[in-house]
Order: C-alpha cells, then sequence, then structure tokens
C-alpha cells in the first residue's frame, strides 16, 4: 500500500500520495471484522467510494475521523522523534549567521531539508489536533 520508500509525502497543501495514504489509514482504522470483509471483496483498486477518490488537502485532513487522526498524529510524532534536533534548534541554526557560515554547503542544504520538513510535519499535527 504504501510503496517501495515505505514513506507517504506531505506537501504544504496536500498530501501527495493521497491514494496510498487514504487506503493505509482506511484499513488500519478498520475492525478485525470489517477487514476480513474487505479483503474478501474482489479487488481492493476497485474500491471506488468517495473517500478514496477525494484530494488530501489540508482540509480534508482535518477532516478525518477520529481514529484516522490519532494514528496519523501518533505516526507524525514517532517521525519527529525519529530526527535528533527539534524544528526549535533547527530555526535558532538558521537564524545564527555565524555558526551557519561554518556549516558546509551540504550541511546547509541538509538543514533546510530537515527545517522544511518539521515544518510541514508540525503543520500537519496542528491540521489533525
Amino acid at each position: 500500500m504504501v510503496g517501495e520508500e515505505g514513506a507517504f509525502v506531505l506537501g504544504w497543501d496536500e498530501v501527495l500520495t493521497e491514494e496510498e495514504l487514504s487506503m493505509t489509514l482506511k484499513v488500519l482504522c478498520m475492525s478485525e471484522e470489517e477487514f476480513k470483509e474487505y479483503k474478501e471483496q474482489d479487488g481492493w483498486e476497485d474500491d471506488s467510494g468517495e473517500e478514496e477518490n477525494s484530494t488530501l488537502s489540508n482540509e480534508a485532513l482535518s477532516r478525518l475521523k477520529t481514529p484516522c487522526k490519532k494514528l496519523l498524529y501518533d505516526s507524525v510524532l514517532l517521525t519527529l522523534e525519529s530526527y535528533r534536533t527539534d524544528l526549535r534548534a533547527e530555526q535558532d541554526l538558521l537564524n545564527n549567521k555565524e555558526a551557519y557560515e561554518k556549516l558546509s554547503r551540504r550541511e546547509q542544504q541538509a538543514l533546510h531539508v530537515r527545517y522544511g520538513q518539521k515544518r510541514i510535519l508540525h503543520q500537519l499535527l496542528e491540521l489533525i489536533q
């Protein structure tokens, strides 16, 4: 369901791997009985419900059912915990011109990427609280 990378891709305005995230949330939030019934249906791809076809915009994410929001929220927290530093530390380093300039070009680029990732994850947390 998730693809080869095992991750979902989030943008500023929407989920870019919306089909995978929708399907994963749907399945993981099913009861055992619902899952057995769903699995017995002919073809997972043939499910043409409105939920799977809607864009997972930020607005749509904020309207997810409570169990899906909780699962997504906990997943985001786990992802944030996997970083060595928090958003504030990245922001402080970006704002400290002297320390920033001591970083190699590659370290500066990595800092910008991490900071952007963390900002998107924090935005997602706010949307689904």
